[in-house]
């Protein structure tokens, strides 16, 4: 089976979807791997590395994919490159699914497309998860982007000149992305104060040294795949005021509330913005679905009302050798199961819950339909 690694083509993407660890694995299993000269480049890993494992290389996207019986990919694929992707072939990336106006030319240019987003989350798809490795980085990465545009020290500090009070964090959201803030705003020294709509998220939130606050509900606000649910009217005027009377507090506030296939939640309003002190920073990583802050801006960091908001969209990219690392190493994990080693392809066996849940397509058929009424509607 002839593996192929493009390199990456949207604007601000640095990552790489194989590294030279997980290209020299699929070619211990028998697999052949060709590289698009320079796509591991700006994750630091040169084509040296890649050909060091046994890699081929190709010069552009068509001579690389043409003949690949997988893809595998970082970003979706676009317009211009389903065409070279030959029929019968697979590809495997983020896929964008609520949003994209591609998903039914994938299946009819005969493409078998996984969709990473859409691995279900069980305990045997975990080293799967992109969502979660990616997640974990861009939580890591926001704390650190705050601390950049903030004018102050994150710790205590005790000095002859004075006594410094450490940084006042809000986190609002506490899964993968919040719960690695809330450590590594932790590790640095801040206070930090949680919101979340899931009550679940109280015992994590606390076991890291971190203060949990909450909307008392009669009703759970976590769905069955563990993401939070959109509330009631009377729920979300609550949890605006108890939300303002904690901003207002706050030096910093790291926002990561999304629900998949919705706009991002408004969880700081602009009057809120202008309750909050002269200097405090807004790190938006809802900003790519609207944001979590109507003022934020895609890929800008603005001053509004004396607040810094920042408002990077692909966070994990700006860690791009780690990130690729993650990534590259959660589509290893998936591949590996499906390798037929009698045949040397792929077996897609249907019944496997991880694949059905995320294959898209398969011989020209699209196999979730809802997805594209969804699509339709953004």
């Amino acid at each position: 089976m002839l593996i192929a690694v493009p390199a990456e083509t949207q604007l601000l993407e640095k990552r790489v979807a194989a590294t030279p660890e997980t290209v020299g694995k699929f070619i211990t299993a028998g697999c052949d791997v060709v590289i698009e000269r320079g796509a591991g480049l700006a994750a630091s890993y040169p084509d040296e590395m890649y050909g060091d494992k046994g890699a081929k290389f190709a010069d552009d996207f068509a001579a690389t994919c043409a003949d690949a019986d997988l893809v595998l990919k970082v970003r979706p694929l676009n317009e211009a490159e389903i065409g070279v992707v030959k029929q019968g072939a697979t590809v495997a990336s983020l896929a964008a699914p609520f949003g994209n106006p591609l998903l039914q030319q994938y299946a009819d240019a005969g493409i078998s497309y996984f969709c990473m987003e859409m691995v279900p989350r069980i305990s045997r798809a975990q080293s799967m998860d992109v969502l979660s490795s990616q997640a974990n980085i861009a939580g890591y990465k926001a704390v650190l982007l705050a601390m950049e545009h903030y004018q102050r020290f994150f710790p205590m500090l005790m000095t002859a000149a004075g006594t410094v009070q450490p940084a006042k964090v809000l986190v609002m959201g506490a899964g993968v992305a919040g719960l690695q803030s809330i450590a590594t705003a932790r590790r640095m020294g801040a206070n930090v104060e949680v919101f979340d709509v899931r009550a679940a998220a109280k015992e994590q939130v606390e076991s890291l040294g971190a203060r949990f606050v909450e909307v008392e509900a009669d009703e759970d606000a976590e769905d069955a795949g563990g993401y939070a649910k959109e509330m009631d009217d009377d729920y979300k005027r609550r949890q605006a005021e108890l939300i303002a009377n904690h901003a207002a507090k706050s030096d910093i506030v790291i926002t990561t509330a999304l629900i998949p296939g919705r706009p991002a939640p408004v969880l700081i309003t602009e009057d809120m913005v202008k309750a909050m002190k002269p200097g405090s920073v807004i790190v938006d990583l809802a900003v790519e679905m609207g944001g979590n802050c109507p003022l934020s801006e895609l890929d800008q960091v603005v001053v509004k009302h004396g607040v810094t908001l920042v408002g990077v969209a692909n966070v994990p990219s700006l860690m791009a050798t780690d990130a690729s690392a993650l990534y590259a190493r959660n589509l290893l994990n998936f591949i590996s199961p499906m390798l037929d080693k009698e045949s040397g392809g792929l077996n897609i066996n249907m019944e496997d819950e991880v694949i059905e849940s995320s294959l898209l397509c398969q011989d020209g058929q699209f196999l979730k339909p809802q997805l594209l009424n969804q699509g339709e509607k953004s």
